[in-house]
């Protein structure tokens, strides 16, 4: 079994979902995220975030997978003003919805001044909510943007353990573990980090508070991200408890601190692809499956 714990599936196809749970992913997280274009208001803001409590929640469970979220500001539109202070009022009616396990991704981009007063604000909503916090680190200067955002997030009385830094690479790998956070590696084989750079990390580093996602989205990447790499690492010679820590278990420990993702939710999945939402079905007109 895997877990995806940062993967945009509003942005995939249900094709991508057939894959993934015939590839053995039994869980997702999809954190809130930028559209690849400026969003113009809070309302369409407050629609996608509707969308990822409830359509995207709905569309995974008909492929027998559970779909998680995350629930934030990005780090890129933080420094729309306007936009960015009427999100954070939007913020706390979907943060204590079913299904949300961190506040995220939220971060640096250019690590701007209004980057930083929204990073700060979601930590208290964090602290409020008692969620985790997940961490979208800069693809520019990244390591002083990861260092900063974890004394930051010190400096808020957030714990180490309570907060997942994403996008990691060799780079940042010793200075997050160093300190106690998560750490977590995007699968981008050309811009991020490929499977066989991950194999190499494994190797030095081990399992301990280390996982990986695909962060599959609009772009070019990779769903099966995941799974792929877990049998690289098998095929390398990483021992199957390390893999399976890297792949599931230590997302799912992160992610638990919530109260809302646990194991048992798919231990018995079940499907039934004759359910509506709110009328809708993925189905169109195809003759609906059901697993007991």
């Amino acid at each position: 079994m895997y877990i995806d714990p940062h993967i945009h599936m509003s942005a995939r196809t249900t094709d991508d979902y057939q894959a993934m749970a015939k590839a053995g992913i039994v869980a997702v997280i999809e954190p809130a995220f930028w559209l690849g274009q400026p969003r113009t208001s809070a309302d369409s803001y407050r629609d996608y975030l509707a969308s990822l409590v409830g359509w995207e929640r709905f569309r995974a469970s008909q492929f027998g997978i559970k779909h998680y979220c995350t629930i934030g500001l990005n780090s890129k539109e933080a420094n729309d003003e306007a936009l960015a202070e009427a999100v954070m009022d939007v913020l706390p009616l979907f943060l204590a919805k079913e299904g949300v396990v961190a506040v995220g991704e939220i971060g640096f981009d250019e690590q701007t001044k209004l980057e930083e007063k929204y990073l700060r604000a979601q930590l208290e909503l964090a602290k409020e909510f008692d969620l985790p916090v997940m961490v979208h680190t800069p693809h520019r200067d990244k390591l002083n943007g990861t260092i900063l955002t974890m004394d930051i997030c010190e400096e808020h009385g957030l714990t180490p353990s309570q907060v997942i830094i994403d996008h990691n690479n060799e780079n940042t790998v010793e200075a997050v573990l160093d300190r106690g956070f998560w750490t977590a590696f995007t699968l981008y084989p050309q811009t991020k980090m490929g499977s066989e750079r991950m194999v190499n990390i494994a190797k030095k580093y081990g399992s301990e508070r280390i996982f990986i996602d695909s962060s599959a989205d609009w772009g070019v990447s990779d769903p099966l991200s995941v799974p792929k790499t877990a049998q690289l690492m098998l095929d390398s010679g990483i021992d199957k408890k390390d893999v399976d820590l890297i792949c599931y278990g230590n997302a799912l420990a992160a992610y638990a601190q919530s109260g809302q993702i646990r194991a048992s939710d798919w231990e018995h999945a079940t499907f039934n692809q004759s359910e509506l939402f709110e009328g809708n079905s993925v189905l169109r007109g195809q003759t609906p499956q059901v697993q007991d």
